[in-house]
């Protein structure tokens, strides 16, 4: 017996690898050579493609394809359909499977309903993409991006929080983690005093 759900409206591909605690709801599918960790949870319409990985507890909302080549790590959070891409030039009648390019979203990252995900980034952990964001180009961790094409607009703590620095320094008004910012560039020097 499965030790994950699965509706009984999804297809689960013999060779996919479903982790343990898993929920996959309405009308997903879940291709061979797919890898899910355990604890994630896949809303209704989404389909998982073959060589694709997705870490622990990992939420894919409603209506996303999560297409080879990209790789979702630990805690990722994707917003109802929000788009992910694999070849840089794509044409219906030109094969070019032996073009795709990886994308990788690192763990704790967010990405809002409706964002694009342009193949060959990398989200850094933490960052969190808005609704509707066009991300053509590397995302810093903790990096807040907004906008068509997505530029930083601030930091974001990893409890989810706005942070607001001041001469290169940011603390979280939620968890209280602390932050560094140098060169253009966040890093955690505090941990949280409150789960975050």
């Amino acid at each position: 017996m499965a030790d994950f759900f699965a509706h009984e409206s999804s297809y689960i591909d013999d060779g996919a690898v479903i982790g343990k605690g898993t929920k996959i709801w309405h009308f997903c599918h879940v291709m061979a050579g797919a890898v899910i960790g355990e604890s994630c949870n896949l809303g209704q319409n989404v389909v998982v493609m073959p060589g694709t990985r997705l870490g622990a507890n990992v939420k894919v909302q409603n209506n996303v394809s999560i297409y080879e080549g990209v790789t979702l790590e630990d805690d990722v959070f994707c917003g109802p359909s929000c788009v992910f891409t694999n070849v840089v030039n794509p044409r219906s009648h030109v094969s070019r499977k032996s073009e795709y390019r990886k994308t990788v979203v690192r763990r704790g990252s967010s990405i809002g309903a409706n964002a694009t995900i342009l193949c060959g980034v990398t989200l850094g952990e933490y960052s969190f993409i808005g609704a509707g964001a066009v991300v053509r180009s590397d995302v810093p961790a903790f990096a807040l991006m907004v906008g068509v094409p997505a530029r930083r607009v601030g930091w974001m703590c990893q409890c989810g929080v706005r942070l607001q620095v001041r001469e290169g320094r940011a603390s979280c008004a939620a968890c209280g983690a602390g932050y560094q910012e140098t060169d253009g560039a966040l890093r955690l020097i505090d941990p949280p005093r409150t789960p975050g």
